[in-house]
């Protein structure tokens, strides 16, 4: 239910012309904390991901600074500012659609978790709803590009 929630909000950021990404929080319980899709064209924010916007709402709501034992579900690989962002956020898991060999930092690029340095590594599952959340990108940039 999680991912089919990062989803739509994956498509609702498709509709508002921002790339498809889509962001949940749950807590530890499961229940919804927070949810959010990129939101970058729309405040001019190259920081406005998705999944750094669910977190920081997660945190707001629960008053807390840390989301200790809580999930992130979301629709893309976290890039490397998003993984680097949940490390210090001390998520429990991290549960990604799609894998994003060119941006993505944690499975690719950077691989913010297998540094050295790296304060605290959230457990990962990647390729939930993969061809789903692909599909929504690819469908996406071809119409940036005019491809169908």
């Amino acid at each position: 239910m999680s991912m089919e929630m990062a989803l739509e909000e994956a498509r609702l950021a498709a509709a508002r012309g921002e790339v498809p990404v889509g962001a949940v929080v749950t807590g530890p319980d499961g229940g919804v904390l927070a949810r959010a899709g990129n939101r970058v064209e729309a405040e001019r924010d190259a920081s406005a991901h998705a999944e750094l916007l669910a977190m920081r709402a997660a945190a707001t709501r629960l008053g807390t600074a840390r989301l200790v034992g809580c999930d992130l579900w979301v629709s893309l690989e976290p890039c490397a500012m998003c993984a680097g962002a949940s490390v210090h956020f001390r998520l429990r898991r991290i549960v990604f659609g799609a894998y994003d060999p060119k941006g993505g930092g944690v499975e690719h690029g950077a691989r913010v978790f297998g540094a050295p340095g790296c304060l605290h590594r959230p457990e990962l599952v990647g390729g939930v709803r993969e061809s789903e959340s692909a599909g929504l990108l690819r469908a996406f940039f071809a119409g940036r590009r005019g491809v169908d």
